[in-house]
């Protein structure tokens, strides 16, 4: 489990295609504090450390996952939001996350708020849109989980939902280098999608 906090950015170095499964290498202050076995979000996706070599780690996506994600179109320098598995007894500060992606959605506009240059008082407002025949539901200031980043929506609507992103947050994930047209992996909230299940048993 996640809590949707990212630790930190980390960088694409190699990706290697093996049948239908993708190798993808990172680098990160985090990896020499890896271990393999461990489970780490990757831009939302929970995946296995297969190897730790250094500043580098090492995971594999099937090809299930890259059917359903953003992580089949990294190339090579992407930054990727990393962030280890939640301990027992630790806060969370963010939401309750699995790492499953429920599937990708699609940014339509980036608008800046106010004054963001030189560490301005500003903010950023995202807007989404996702199909909503996969019978995900996004409510108004509910969580929403976007490349491993937990957020408030606002604006929801049956496809279409706002994030506001406050200078930290842009400044240490990678939610800077999404611009209209970019595919980020959603996770909806889970108390929300059994709620929606317990409804259609009625």
């Amino acid at each position: 489990m996640f809590t949707g906090i990212i630790e930190v950015v980390g960088k694409v170095i190699d990706l290697k295609k093996e049948g239908t499964n993708l190798h993808l290498t990172f680098q990160s202050p985090i990896a020499s504090e890896l271990k393999i076995d461990q489970s780490v979000s990757h831009n939302g996706v929970c995946l296995t450390v297969v190897e730790v070599t250094g500043n580098m780690h090492r995971v594999t996506a099937i090809d299930e996952t890259l059917k359903k994600t953003n992580l089949g179109s990294l190339q090579i320098g992407d930054e990727v939001n990393l962030e280890c598995c939640t301990k027992v007894g630790d806060r969370l500060d963010g939401h309750i996350v699995q790492g499953h992606v429920d599937q990708t959605g699609e940014c339509v506009s980036v608008e800046v708020v106010g004054d963001n240059t030189n560490n301005g008082t500003g903010s950023w407002l995202y807007t989404f849109k996702y199909l909503p025949s996969k019978n995900n539901l996004v409510v108004e200031k509910g969580s929403i989980c976007i490349n491993g980043t937990s957020l408030t929506a606002f604006n929801a609507k049956d496809n279409l939902f706002s994030v506001a992103i406050i200078p930290y947050t842009y400044e240490h994930t990678n939610i800077k280098q999404v611009t209209k047209g970019s595919i980020v992996n959603l996770e909806f909230d889970i108390i929300g999608k059994y709620v929606a299940r317990m409804m259609e048993w009625k």
